[in-house]
């Protein structure tokens, strides 16, 4: 395969290597490589010579930053179904890679937003390094934290997962342990070594990630836990923003200032997903994000969140609605209600 292509596969010994292979674009997923990377999953899943997989990528800034943000916008604009249709693989190839039948090891080596955050977090195994900074930031853009983030989200530590996807904080290694959003540690230095030890054949790749793993220095997640338990319980975003105002400080206060600047209508989205997906196994979950994404594509914040971030890089999105209060409940039970050309086939 050209080294210019997008995504690479290679069978090294027992493991099959996949790189993400758009450095420039921090390895943001497009299409091109969805297309690319399932059928291959799918292929070394039924090969009795791939004994586990590992997920990699090229440069030294990103795992992967995310979707095609701007292929999506563009299609969105344009009323193209890829607009949506390109979730509903991807939610697919989510759920392959959570129910994958063999190891899978992603090396979270740098950023690892949104869309990277679907190709790691699922697997069984996940590698943080110093360079990792893990994030869900999609209410920002008038999204919501999807790709399995109703899923792991709940499941961190306290309400965890309720701060990470009202603010989109940023978590490095010792962090993302901590949330068990990564497994192990390694030296970003030490993980061509590591591969080497992963390809051999019949090796025990919880003992062999043991061996080569160190404990990440650093870390505020275990000492902010009480501020995140007491502050993100609430009964809705507004009660939290309540809450948050009440105490005081300068985290809650950076806290509500940063949840204010985000789409309102993105912000309940992500409030419900928290209470639901609590609740939901893993599939029930994905048939969520579902209905949400086939909801919001067709919504302006998405479009105006990109425009703002993106293209015209003014970070001034007027959200419609812009206040919190103008988002009803029935607004978000419509977006949360079935799907109206049926629900995706996960089967």
């Amino acid at each position: 395969m050209s080294e210019e292509a997008e995504i690479l596969f290679e069978v090294k010994g027992a493991a099959g290597v996949i790189t993400l292979n758009r450095p420039k674009a921090l390895n943001a997923f497009t299409l091109n490589m969805m297309h690319a990377l399932h059928p291959q999953l799918i292929a070394w899943a039924d090969d009795p010579a791939v004994e586990r997989v590992i997920v990699k990528a090229a440069g030294d800034r990103a795992f992967c930053a995310g979707g095609d943000i701007r292929a999506l916008y563009d299609w969105g604009t344009s009323n193209d179904p890829m607009a949506v249709d390109f979730y509903n693989q991807e939610y697919k190839l989510n759920t392959f890679i959570k129910e994958y039948p063999k190891p899978y090891i992603a090396f979270m080596d740098g950023i690892t937003m949104g869309g990277g955050v679907g190709l790691s977090v699922h697997g069984s195994h996940r590698v943080a390094t110093e360079k990792t900074t893990f994030a869900m930031p999609e209410t920002g853009i008038g999204l919501f934290p999807d790709v399995g983030g109703t899923y792991f989200l709940p499941r961190t530590p306290g309400h965890t997962g309720m701060w990470l996807s009202l603010t989109g904080a940023r978590l490095k290694a010792a962090d993302a342990i901590y949330a068990g959003i990564a497994t192990h540690y390694v030296e970003s230095a030490d993980l061509d070594e590591l591969e080497e030890t992963l390809c051999a054949p019949g090796i025990d790749v919880k003992a062999a990630l043991t061996i080569h793993s160190t404990q990440p220095q650093g870390g505020t997640l275990a000492d902010l836990q009480d501020d995140i338990s007491g502050l993100f319980y609430g009964a809705s975003v507004e009660d939290i923003l309540a809450d948050l105002d009440a105490d005081g400080g300068e985290w809650a206060m950076a806290q509500a200032a940063t949840i204010r600047t985000k789409s309102p209508t993105s912000l309940k989205v992500a409030y419900r997903q928290m209470v639901d997906g609590a609740k939901a196994d893993f599939r029930e979950c994905m048939t969520i994000e579902y209905r949400i994404v086939s909801r919001i594509m067709k919504q302006p914040d998405f479009y105006e969140g990109v425009r703002a971030a993106i293209i015209d890089k003014d970070n001034a999105p007027n959200w419609q609605p812009d206040t919190l209060e103008a988002v009803t409940a029935d607004d978000i039970s419509m977006i949360f209600a079935p799907a109206e050309g049926g629900d995706i086939d996960l089967s």
